[in-house]
């Protein structure tokens, strides 16, 4: 692809498009990492995962692709050095009771799923596979960690022993925290749990409620894990002890806030958090969502200090689609690793990026807003042709990797 058959952006600042895929024909993207020169993406609604050479970001290949098993979403994904660990769990948008988005944001996810009763037939594959990737263009199964219910949402992992992992469990409300101990990657095991109470039904515990009580996942460090348990706010859990995690400090803004919580990224070096509240509905019905700033050098107390800049040059929550926050890159190991630089996704007002040198006065000093995608993957009756950028990847040298629902892979050159 030259230059001049790019896309052009709706608008760009201190930002230029290099390079674009539509990913071997399935342009829909969720979760991204890169790794050895390959970029790897799970799929929303083409199924699988696929994996893209871009090793000339100029000019970048698919190369492989991995098909899921039936009624089964890879959405979300892991590489470090020469692993890859996929999530499996039920295709929750292929599902009837799915098909409005607004039934997935709401109430006990596990009881429309079936799960938190056992009361339906299992058509899908759930738990985690591992694939070795040291040759990243032919990625080999060794291992697959079952787990019995709906399956695993996603999984934070940066090498080493441990994985964790959002798991909706039988008999659960909606997703919890486990810990796996991948000593051995060709037999992962389940460590230990954590949910908050009244999470498990099976054990008696109550649910009560219409919002989303459940991990979406936690960033670990060190012994410390940072959980964005979507309409509860943030959860800090101690996991010195991974078979026995034990919480430190459970913080909810919401209400009056909107809910939502996605990321929970520590900021170690300056004592910070970086927490994104997800936008989830159409044309703001769910309220304008913010990316905040917590202060941390009182870790059973942290503390908001401020709020991200939320783009203004064009009518977002008029221009049909989610507008808000998604995603932030999460300083990966074998990427950029910055306490300085945050890069978001914020759906239909495409990627930004945000200088928090000043932690009380984060300043938005790039941003790249995609056109309108070719074509519509998303397959759920009624969804818009607008762009939904979902996750945001960094290099090592700088390059910003950013995935979309319906629009492929974008490779930018952060100008500021």
């Amino acid at each position: 692809m030259t230059v001049l058959d790019l896309p052009k952006p709706d608008y760009a600042n201190n930002m230029k498009l290099i390079g674009h895929s539509d990913q071997g024909g399935r342009p829909d993207g969720v979760q991204l990492m890169i790794n050895k020169g390959f970029a790897f993406t799970g799929h929303m609604f083409s199924k699988g995962f696929s994996v893209i050479d871009v090793r000339d970001p100029h000019n970048p290949k698919p190369v492989a692709y991995v098909p899921a098993p039936a009624n089964t979403w890879n959405i979300h994904l892991q590489t470090h050095e020469d692993l890859l660990l996929v999530i499996n769990a039920k295709d929750m948008f292929a599902s009837a009771e799915f098909q409005d988005e607004t039934e997935y944001y709401k109430g006990a996810l596990g009881k429309k799923v079936g799960t938190a009763q056992q009361t339906r037939q299992r058509d899908w594959t759930a738990g985690m596979t591992v694939y070795d990737i040291s040759n990243p263009a032919e990625p080999r199964k060794i291992s697959f960690m079952p787990v019995e219910g709906g399956g695993i949402h996603r999984i934070w992992y940066t090498g080493g022993r441990w994985a964790y992992a959002s798991v909706l469990l039988d008999g659960f409300t909606d997703y919890i925290f486990m810990t796996i101990d991948m000593a051995d990657p060709a037999n992962p095991k389940e460590a230990g749990r954590y949910w908050l109470p009244g999470m498990n039904l099976a054990a008696g515990e109550e649910h009560n409620g219409e919002r989303r009580g459940g991990l979406h996942h936690a960033i670990i460090h060190g012994d410390t894990a940072y959980g964005a348990w979507r309409d509860e706010g943030m959860v800090v859990i101690d996991v010195s002890d991974r078979s026995n995690p034990e919480l430190i400090v459970h913080k909810n803004w919401s209400p009056p806030f909107g809910g939502g919580t996605h990321n929970c990224l520590p900021l170690p070096d300056r004592d910070l958090l970086v927490v994104v509240d997800e936008a989830v509905l159409d044309n703001c019905e769910d309220g304008i969502k913010h990316i905040w700033m917590f202060d941390n050098r009182v870790p059973s107390s942290p503390v908001s200090i401020s709020t991200f800049p939320i783009p203004s040059e064009a009518e977002y929550c008029k221009k049909d689609g989610h507008f808000g926050p998604h995603n932030i890159y999460e300083n990966r190991p074998d990427g950029l690793v910055s306490d300085q630089m945050i890069f978001s996704t914020m759906q239909n007002a495409g990627i930004r990026v945000t200088d928090i040198s000043d932690a009380y006065r984060p300043k938005e000093v790039a941003a790249f807003v995609p056109p309108k995608p070719n074509r519509l993957i998303d397959h759920r009756p009624g969804r818009p042709l607008v762009i939904q950028n979902c996750d945001v990847y960094v290099d090592k040298q700088g390059l910003v990797y950013a995935n979309d629902y319906n629009g492929g892979l974008f490779i930018l050159e952060y100008q500021g």
